[in-house]
């Protein structure tokens, strides 16, 4: 029977909580966690059937420092490594802690509140949270600089090859992989430019979602810095779960980056190619405008690894 996978491409959320989390040592920690993780599912279906038509997932990650200490039998993943921090000759993503991720996800923020204070409930005392972002659908899935994110997102067969281990960790096929980084916009600074030069900066129109020709796009356009096209011309892809968050009280904006990949190393091109710049200096123009503050990699086990793992 093959493994059974973890909701990583569940429907579009118009809700959702991102947990980061890091885990205290010792053995009774361990031992709390695992069992946790073996019952995520589980909590997702009680919490769930109470309003169906919400569409609650839950998808659960291991940081690589708290991987060794869960389980120490199991092989280790194929990629699972630590996010690597990067610092451009303007701008920097810093790698910072992160031992658990709950990515949820619903139609409705209730059932995403509900299903957090559940799993902290179970964690007790043995987690501590670094940040929760508690995001929302923005108008027609756009992003807090207004302009629609995910566009190029893959569906149906490419989405399974572009998020799923396959043969290459086949004892871990079915399993993903994701990177999260918090990221602030300084909005009055974005507003400050014309919709031309926001478009620009993009790569894409404001109003109605269409990619720049190519002639017209900028090297340094979000949309140009981030394809990558190999010599075959063979694209790889990501598939992005980004949601935007902020507190007009508090005056703090942003976007959570949430890129799941069946090798990170294809997310990690990305970034370096956002930050460093290829060429060296020719960064990502959106980062004029947008701070990464965290930075986290994490795999995603099968459901079914975590059940049985569960002790």
């Amino acid at each position: 029977m093959n493994p059974l996978p973890q909701d990583v491409l569940a429907p579009p959320a118009k809700s959702a909580i991102f947990l980061v989390l890091t885990v205290r040592d010792g053995d009774e920690a361990a031992d709390t966690v695992r069992g946790v993780l073996g019952d995520v599912a589980a909590l997702v279906r009680s919490v769930g059937f109470r309003i169906p038509e919400a569409q609650l997932s839950c998808v659960a990650g291991v940081g690589s420092v708290l991987w060794d200490r869960l389980y120490p039998a199991a092989k280790r993943p194929l990629h699972l490594r630590p996010f690597t921090p990067l610092t451009g000759a303007k701008h920097a993503a810093p790698s910072t802690p992160g031992d658990l991720l709950f990515h949820i996800r619903s139609s409705r923020q209730d059932t995403c509140f509900e299903l957090s204070r559940q799993l902290m409930a179970r964690l007790g005392s043995v987690a501590d949270a670094v940040f929760e972002i508690q995001g929302f659908r923005y108008y027609d899935e756009r992003d807090l600089l207004g302009f629609v994110d995910g566009t190029e997102n893959p569906g149906g067969a490419i989405a399974v090859d572009t998020v799923f281990v396959g043969d290459e960790d086949p004892e871990y096929a079915g399993s993903s992989y994701v990177i999260v980084q918090k990221y602030l916009h300084d909005l009055e600074a974005w507003g400050a430019l014309t919709v031309e030069q926001q478009q620009l900066a993009i790569g894409r129109t404001k109003s109605d979602d269409i990619e720049l020709p190519d002639d017209v796009k900028p090297a340094n356009s979000h949309v140009v810095v981030n394809s990558i096209v190999e010599a075959d011309g063979t694209e790889r892809r990501i598939v992005r779960e980004n949601m935007p968050f902020g507190s007009a009280a508090a005056g703090e904006f942003g976007t959570l980056f949430c890129g799941y990949a069946a090798d990170p190393a294809i997310t990690e091109l990305m970034l370096h190619r956002m930050f460093i710049g290829e060429p060296a200096g020719n960064h990502d123009r959106i980062l004029d405008f947008s701070t990464a503050v965290t930075g986290c990699s994490f795999f995603v086990p099968t459901a079914t690894f975590l059940e049985d793992s569960a002790g």
